[in-house]
Order: structure tokens, then sequence, then C-alpha cells
């Protein structure tokens, strides 16, 4: 009895203990956190630079300028302009409003504070449904406009059909209801048995493009996909060609059909046939969503987080970003996306833009949805299609964020939240290093922490990762990854030739990604020229011993000076060094550049006999050097898409006169990209790793020395003051530890959707 009381009493000694241990460990953690100090949300080091409102020249349109667009051009009686979302192709209806862009010496006279501010002007693009023409418009002076223009004669030296315009959100909507109304309620049995469809289960539809095969086409191969999340890897073998060459609906009709590998000339034939059992019938099955992206198991972890311990180093003002040496202008453009202006390192103009240009794909199939696919993603809207960035995944969690506005196949401007995103970032690698093994022993190094610019497009099956990266050494790189969903089609025979089984009756298709950049360098001014290095073996003599001879590296240095020379085609083997180079030395007597080292892998450029090529004919070109010119402000187009054929912009001709580029203002057009073909890794989702390339942009002879040597980060230790915190912050940081202040998270980003109803 004695001892089971004893064995109590130790019992409830050891629960009162842990009790005890449990309470004062939780006092201990929560007098530790009371104490740690909250890091610094103010700048701890002042701006080396100071925000300037020049910057607001390259602005996008506030919501007040596209209203006040807007409204003027309803105004204009003469016009009959709809803003309705659902306006009909048969109507004239205002598509896009973006920023007209002033022209660059009017520009460069009023940042040298030379001029005045150029006018604010407006692009407008009307759809004359009821014409049968688009027209550009640009408006002017913003934000009151009072007078309006039509420029497309002058920008395209072409009139522009209206089979030109991109579908819209109303031609859509007429598109659906034919599905509806000339298909699936004709084929219910078929729906029914084969896809499951009933009153409330649908299929969503996914289109080819160009939508046929020569000028004037509007017949558009829309395949179909279960209505799931991830849609676009689930093909049921289904497709429709629709001609919707009329801007009337009612002309509207059904071309032919194809339903597992077979083809009809009628939806008639197919469900006689389906009926009479006459065709290898697709029976439907139930099965997991292979494609969600819904995780698997309940997150428990959070990874690394990034945080300013002592404030950000960068600021962002307006539409200006001051980052330690670095400035620069930004926008998002609705169809070609993310650009920078006025970029300058150490307060020096290194560039006046870098921006996308266009991102194109051709796919390869033996199915009428992607047999003949190529897209061109600025003719849908490269930029318009920038929703809200996540917080802590598409972007640190302690990222500046940027809102922007959009007019483009809207009633009304949206604002897209959080649809930019800034952030100073290691890299996770030094920047430089060295540790001296032999005689001086010491370490110097410096973290690699570079500013980056970045905006994610969702551009229907992908999402692009679009980054402008500012590194303390000076250079810039404009990179670019893909991710989302690969498109996919109905696994049928003769398909395993373009691409890889990836589910159950689902082919990944082989496709290319070419991406184009503008980079427009002004190297101590706008006089340039353009210089390739490389080098060669050459046989000599050894000077000791001249009856011996070696193959030695020798440099070889040419100078480019016109424009078909400086056309580097992906074909040909090219000078692995480029630069945009003035004429004017530095200290050592060489010739100050800027070197362009492109990352690429992309695959075959389409053949130039191709009729549709001379609307991608950019991707020729690893990189084309021509002189600058107002009128080429893009090597791509909004028509471009819908016109392959007869393109309104053809690139190749910006190069086909032959310009002088000796000692004048240069543009350097960069393509880069990869190939993809398919993997059962890609479901659900491709990831960004190895799929993208970009574009550095790299001192070369532009400075005395390397400019990072002066950087604030720099660290050095010498033996005997390894903990000594005079050149190396690193040795106290132990010291200096706190706690980040967080913003709350929050996402709006499915308020900018696309909605098919008024």
């Amino acid at each position: 009895m004695v001892e089971r009381r004893m064995n109590s009493l130790v019992k409830w000694a050891l629960i009162l203990f842990v009790l005890v241990s449990i309470i004062l460990n939780i006092v201990l953690i929560a007098v530790h956190s009371s104490r740690a100090t909250k890091c610094s949300a103010q700048r701890v080091h002042p701006l080396r630079s100071k925000h300037d409102d020049r910057s607001l020249v390259f602005a996008d349109l506030t919501r007040e300028e596209y209203l006040q667009v807007q409204q003027y051009m309803v105004t204009q009686k003469d016009l009959n302009i709809s803003t309705k979302r659902l306006t009909k192709p048969s109507d004239n209806f205002l598509f896009l409003i973006d920023l007209s862009l002033p022209k660059k010496a009017d520009v460069l006279a009023y940042l040298e504070g030379k001029a005045a501010k150029p006018v604010r002007e407006a692009t407008v693009v009307v759809f004359h449904g009821a014409g049968g023409y688009i027209k550009e418009y640009v408006v002017w002076p913003l934000p009151n406009p009072k007078h309006i223009k039509d420029v497309t004669k002058e920008r395209y030296n072409m009139d522009l059909p209206i089979n030109a315009r991109t579908v819209t959100v109303g031609e859509y909507a007429l598109l659906f209801k034919l599905f509806e109304v000339e298909v699936f309620s004709k084929l219910k049995k078929l729906m029914k048995e084969s896809f499951d469809v009933s009153e409330s289960k649908t299929l969503n539809a996914f289109e080819q493009m160009p939508r046929g095969v020569r000028s004037g086409d509007r017949k558009t191969w829309v395949s179909f996909f279960r209505d799931e999340s991830g849609m676009y890897i689930h093909p049921v073998g289904f497709e429709v060609l629709v001609n919707h060459e009329s801007v009337n609906e009612s002309d509207w009709r059904v071309e032919r059909l194809l339903y597992n590998g077979q083809y009809f000339d009628t939806v008639a034939e197919l469900r006689e046939k389906y009926d009479s059992g006459s065709v290898k019938k697709i029976v439907y099955k139930e099965m997991l969503n292979y494609a969600s992206l819904k995780p698997e198991h309940k997150p428990l972890q959070i990874g690394p987080q990034l945080f300013y311990a002592e404030g950000k180093r960068y600021s962002v003002k307006n539409n200006q970003v001051l980052y330690l040496d670095w400035s620069f202008a930004f926008g998002l453009s609705s169809l070609t996306g993310m650009r920078v202006f006025d970029v300058r390192f150490k307060d020096e103009r290194i560039a006046y833009e870098l921006s996308v240009q266009e991102a194109m794909s051709v796919y390869g199939s033996v199915t009428p949805g992607m047999i003949i696919t190529k897209f061109l993603d600025s003719s849908i809207g490269i930029g318009r299609f920038a929703h809200e960035l996540v917080r802590g995944v598409d972007c640190p969690y302690e990222a500046t964020y940027v809102d922007t506005y959009r007019y483009i196949d809207v009633p009304a401007p949206v604002r897209f939240r959080n649809s930019i995103c800034i952030f100073e970032h290691n890299t996770g690698q030094p920047l430089r290093r060295h540790f001296s093994d032999f005689f001086h022993n010491s370490y110097g190094g410096m973290v690699n922490s570079a500013l980056v610019f970045r905006t994610i497009t969702a551009i229907g099956n992908y999402d692009y990762m679009w980054d402008f990266i500012f590194y303390q050494s000076g250079s810039v790189e404009a990179k670019v990854h893909a991710t989302g969903y690969i498109s996919s089609s109905y696994l049928v025979d003769g398909s395993l030739r373009h691409g890889h089984q990836v589910a159950e009756k689902v082919l990944g298709n082989i496709h290319t990604h070419f991406i184009n950049f503008k980079v427009d360098l002004d190297v101590l001014g706008v006089k340039n020229v353009f210089q390739t290095k490389d080098m060669e073996y050459v046989n000599v003599s050894l000077p000791w011993m001249p009856d011996q001879y070696a193959m030695v590296p020798q440099l070889v240095e040419k100078e480019l000076t016109t424009e078909k020379e400086a056309a580097l085609r992906y074909d040909k083997k090219s000078p692995r060094y480029l630069h945009i180079a003035s004429k004017e030395v530095n200290k050592w007597g060489h010739q100050r550049s800027y070197r362009l080292q492109v990352f690429s892998f992309t695959g075959d450029h389409l053949p130039e006999s191709q009729a549709d090529e001379r609307a991608m004919s950019w991707a020729r070109y690893k990189v084309a050097i021509t002189k600058h010119k107002d009128l080429e402000q893009t090597s791509s187009s909004l028509y471009s898409q819908n016109n392959i054929w007869t393109p309104a912009v053809d690139f190749s001709k910006y190069i086909e006169d032959n310009e002088n580029i000796e000692n004048e203002d240069l543009v350097a057009w960069v393509t880069t990209g990869f190939l993809h073909i398919p993997h059962s890794e890609d479901i659900p989702n491709t990831v960004t790793v190895g799929n993208g390339g970009g574009v550095l942009l790299r001192p070369h002879n532009y400075f005395d020395e390397d400019p990072s040597i002066h950087s604030a980060d720099g660290v050095y230790i010498k033996p005997g003051a390894e903990d000594s915190c005079d050149n190396n912050r690193m040795a106290c940081l132990a010291q200096d530890v706190c706690s980040p202040v967080l913003e709350p998270f929050t996402y709006h980003g499915f308020d900018g959707v696309m909605k098919f109803e008024d």
C-alpha cells in the first residue's frame, strides 16, 4: 500500500515538473520575442540619388487618363463607337487604349533639360466592324484630349482588314453560343456517352491559331477539353472547324469536325454515323484530375524567407526605381508587356529602352487543333494578362508591389493589384571572391545582391515570368522563364511523331518558344558602333625557340557597318562577343562598350519558304542591329496573329534597306528561348528550372575597373582579424538580429479575369 502511494506521488511530481517546464519555456520564449528588435521599416542608409519626376514621360496611362480618352472617343459621333463588353463584330468597338510613346529625340532633349516635356498622347485601336477595317488613332493632349489623328497608314503603310483583329470577348461569347446551338444540342447522345456532358457539365474550348491558311481566312479549329482545372491537359478527342469570316454571326457555320481521329463534313453526318455504330466511339471514363495544382499534402513548413535588416536599399516612386547606383523608369504595355526606360548606372545612361517584344511558339501535331498552330502572344496581349502576384510565392513576401491599370477588350479600365514586384535579393552565390592560399593570406569577396523587377503573365496555358535584373557590377539581365500547363492533344495514330504521351490518351506536343527583346543601348550617347570579338588559333614560333611552333589563341576584332552585316542568323555561326560600343576609350585605350551575351536553347525557326514566316521574321536572328527609327518601335504587332500571311509588321524589312550603322543610334533586337519536348514531368505543370532564356548586358572596357569594388557589401578578412566587423559586417550579424515586420497576406488576383457577360 505504501509502495503504491509512493509511486502515485512520484507520478504526480513528474507531471507537475513537466507542466512547470513547459510554462517556463513559453514565458522565456515570450520574453525573448518581446526583446527581439523589429527590423527597421525605414531606410538606415540614404539613397545615392533623388527621384526625378521626369521619369513620368514614360509612365503608363492612369485610370483617369483612360477614362478621359474613352469619353473623348465616344463623343466622336462620326465613329459611332461602342464600349460594351459584348459588342458584336459587326459594330465599331473601342478595343485598346495605351500609351503612345513620344519620339526618342524629344524625350532625350527633355531629360537633358534642353526642351519642354513632350505632349502626352494615347494610342487608340478601334475595330470598325461596320466598315470592315481597323484603325489606329493618336489622341492628345492628355489628360484632356482635344485632337485625334488616324495614324494607321503612317505606322504600317497599309490598310488593316477587319479580319486581322483579335478575337474579342464579344466574339467569343457568340462562338460559345454557336457551339451550344449548332453542335452540343444536336449531339446530345454522343456528348453524354463520350464526354459526360449534361445540363450542369460542359466542355471547355481551346483554339488553334492562325485561323486558316491564307489572308482573309477566319476559320478556326477549336479543340475541346474536360471542364476541369488545368483543362489544357485533358483533351477529349473532339475538334470543330468554325468559319467566322463574316462580321455577321448569322453567317457563321461549322465546316468540319474531328471525333476520335476521324473527320466529318457536318454535324448531321457525325450524329448519323455515331448512332449507327460506324465510328469507333470514345467511352467516357471517370478519372482523378491529374492536372490539379492543389497540394496533395497539407503544407507543414515555411521555407526560407527574405527580409531587410536595415530597410530596403531601393526606392519606388511613381514609375521610377532607385537602387544603389542604378535608376530606371518602368511601364507595362498591354500588348508587349514589361519595359524599362532611361536605365542609368552612376547617373550615366546605359540604355534608353529594354523591353519585351514578342513571345512565339510553333507546334507539331497530326490533329488539326495544333497541326499548324503558331502562337504570337502580343496579338492577344502579353501585358494584358499580368495578374496579381502572390506574395511569398511569385515574389518574396517583403517585395514592393505595384498596381497597374489596363484598357484592352473591356468596358472600363481595369486595376490589376500587385501585378509588378520589385525586390533586392541575395542570389545565394558570391558576385566575386578569392581566398589567398599562397603568400599574402587573406579572403576577399562580395555577396551577389541584385535588384529584380518582375511581372508574370498568364497567357492561356503558359505563364511567363519576366525578370529585369540589375547587378552591382554594372550588368543588366533580361530573362524569361516559362511555367504553367503544356498544350496537349488527344492521342491518335501517328501522334508520337510529335511528342510524348504524358497521360492516358494525352500527347504533350513538341513546340518551340521564341522570345524577342528590344535593347536600345546608348553607350555614352547615341553615336555608337557594333563590334564583334572572338578567337582563333594561330601557329606561332616560340620567341626563345624559333624552330618550335605552338597553336596559340588570338583575339579577332571586327566592326560591322551595315544592317545586313549585323543581322546574325541563328542558323549561321556568330562571333561569341557582340558589343555596342562608343568611340570613347577607357583608361587603357580600349573602346568603352556593353556586351550582349545571349542565353538560348531555341529550336529551329520556321523555314522562310512558309507564307506565315514573315510575321515572325525577327526569329531568324540571334541578334539583329538596326538604326533607331521611331516608326520601327516594335518587332511584331497586334495584327500579326490573325493576318499572319500579310503582316502589318515584317521585321525583316527593318534590315532590307541595309542602312549604315556606323556612329549611329543603334537598337539590338535579341531573340532567345528554348525547344520544349514535353515529358511526363510536365504533369501537372512545367517547372521554371531549365525552361527559359535571356540576354545579359555586361560592361566591357566601359569602366576602368569592376565598379562593384566600391560596394559597401564587400568583405575582407586577414589572419588575426577573423571576428572584426571593420571590413566584414557578417562578423557582427548575430549581434544585429531582428525580426521582420510583415504585411498581412491579401490576394485580389481574380478581380481582373476575363468575363463573358456584360
